[in-house]
């Protein structure tokens, strides 16, 4: 069980500190401000979402008739250790819709979320409900389709005379999720009996729709998620694995870099197992989310071809 909603506590404390502070050093100029009951200026569905990987699900179902910032949007930093800027307070007053990821992984956001009158408020690990403390729910590909579903259903809501254009996006998106949830699903059959070992939980269920064996120590995953030291055994444990090619892969979170998880990644290319990179936002060479995921579901092929 992660502790991160400790960490977000703190952030939401951050949160409502720049919102007051900028609340009492601006003004309403009344124009496409109003939260929940206006839009932008230019007739867009002013949205905020947690991350950039929500934010462009949002994008993909509402096109162009939705402005959507993305309070954590760096492909190099730690999600974890963001705290909210008087920035992201004034555009949660002004959001008509909000979409949060939940599970614990961002508390800071519910709390800007709660500034956002009248707007509509989205978790999408509520609503991919996958029955799993896990919460790293972008990599949940039914789970992603059903937020698509829910975001449309929230902007038709908002703007009904673009109810159609909305249904039609998100059915469009929830296509090319499906394909790569076959894809995926395929690439695990082809490889029965698979293992990889991974230095955080980030891809949890694209392995789990693969029916790949997360084959890590439950010490160390244990450690990684409370934010503890992990146990000399269980490292040894873990590096073992990877040494003696008992698993095919190495997932690693290349947004939480550590000495520990430099030295895995050092040890994998050594041994000649694959290192498969995942992130927890979008990185700077993808487009959206349908690019991101593809490229994923296909450095996750090459490793377990290799």
């Amino acid at each position: 069980m992660s502790t991160r909603p400790a960490r977000g506590v703190l952030a939401a404390a951050s949160a409502l500190t720049v919102f007051a502070l900028s609340a009492c050093s601006s003004t309403d100029s009344g124009a496409g401000t109003g939260a929940g009951s206006g839009s932008s200026t230019s007739g867009q569905i002013n949205v905020v979402a947690a991350t950039d990987v929500w934010g462009s699900v949002v994008t993909a179902v509402g096109g162009d008739k939705v402005q959507v910032k993305s309070i954590i949007h760096d492909p190099t930093g730690d999600p974890h250790s963001y705290e909210s800027t008087a920035d992201d307070a004034l555009a949660a007053k002004n959001a008509q819709l909000t979409l949060a990821n939940g599970g614990g992984y961002d508390d800071f956001f519910g709390k800007l979320a709660d500034q956002a009158s009248g707007a509509k408020n989205l978790v999408a690990y509520d609503i991919a409900a996958t029955g799993d403390e896990n919460e790293h729910v972008w990599f949940d590909l039914p789970g992603v389709e059903k937020v698509a579903d829910q975001v449309a259903s929230a902007l038709s809501a908002i703007q009904p005379a673009s109810k159609q254009t909305f249904d039609d996006n998100a059915k469009t998106f929830k296509g090319q999720v499906d394909a790569l949830v076959k894809k995926t699903e395929a690439l695990g059959a082809a490889h029965p009996g698979t293992k990889v070992v991974v230095t955080e939980p980030v891809a949890h269920y694209l392995l789990e729709t693969a029916k790949i064996t997360d084959a890590t120590p439950k010490a160390f995953s244990d450690a990684v998620e409370n934010e503890t030291d992990v146990p000399a055994t269980a490292v040894n444990d873990f590096t073992q694995l990877i040494k003696n090619k008992q698993v095919k892969a190495l997932i690693n979170n290349v947004q939480t870099v550590t000495p520990l998880t430099q030295q895995v990644v050092s040890d994998a290319k050594a041994s000649n197992v694959a290192v498969v990179d995942v992130a927890e936002t979008l990185p700077a060479d993808v487009t959206g989310y349908i690019d991101w995921m593809t490229k994923e579901v296909d450095s996750l092929s090459g490793a377990l071809n290799s």
